[in-house]
């Protein structure tokens, strides 16, 4: 569902609508087409026998050394499982609609490939800055950054909004989950667990949809 308002218009404050429920998913939506097409190259990656994981994966070697750019993108596309792609295109399916809503289509659509961006960006900063383990060929997949962000941008728009935990089934606020989730992100980094570098991703993601939509709001308030 997309924001009423024109594209060039700052998007609106949350209202009490947008604290109470999350927006039902449309099937003509930017977030059921990001879905669409994840499951697909999925897929179709392992019908290619993970030609497109050789070609789209992010390294730093790859996309930094030898510019090839699109690896900043096309990384958020692919995954490495099922667990990992039905994780993520979970938390798209649940809380995509609210930052969709809240965006427009096509700002939300930046917003999402933003964020991916920059957790790619982060995981290589830390990675060059020995914070965290990983050598220049080490690869990066998977949405996480890009829902990341848009769990953060949920939880300062719809931040008391409760959801469901498939484990443990317990209801939790938006906002206790996101803080639960960058906490983790923070103590696996600093103390070098194994999945450190996806958690720098997960982490980047945040950080940018905090910023973004902070500014958006700010904006909107000024204008």
């Amino acid at each position: 569902m997309v924001n009423s308002t024109p594209e060039n218009a700052a998007p609106a404050a949350p209202t009490r609508e947008d604290h109470d429920a999350i927006p039902a998913f449309r099937y003509r939506s930017v977030t059921a087409w990001l879905i669409g097409i994840n499951v697909a190259i999925f897929v179709l990656d392992a019908l290619l026998k993970h030609r497109l994981y050789q070609w789209g994966a992010f390294t730093r070697e790859s996309a930094a050394m030898h510019l090839q750019v699109w690896r900043w993108v096309t990384y958020q596309f692919l995954h490495a499982h099922l667990l990992h792609l039905g994780l993520n295109m979970l938390g798209l399916y649940i809380f995509g609609p609210v930052m969709e809503k809240w965006w427009g289509g096509r700002r939300f659509l930046g917003f999402y490939l933003l964020c991916g961006m920059s957790g790619a960006w982060l995981f290589s900063v830390l990675a060059y800055l020995n914070v965290i383990s990983a050598g220049v060929g080490q690869p990066l997949i998977g949405a996480s950054g890009s829902v990341y962000g848009i769990l953060m941008g949920c939880a300062l728009v719809a931040g008391d909004v409760q959801v469901l935990l498939l484990f443990p089934p317990m209801p939790i606020k938006v906002r206790t989950l996101v803080i639960v989730a960058v906490l983790i992100a923070l103590a696996s980094i600093l103390l070098k667990w194994r999945n450190a570098g996806s958690e720098a991703a997960h982490l980047g993601g945040a950080l940018l949809g905090f910023f973004l939509v902070k500014r958006a709001g700010a904006a909107d308030k000024s204008g």
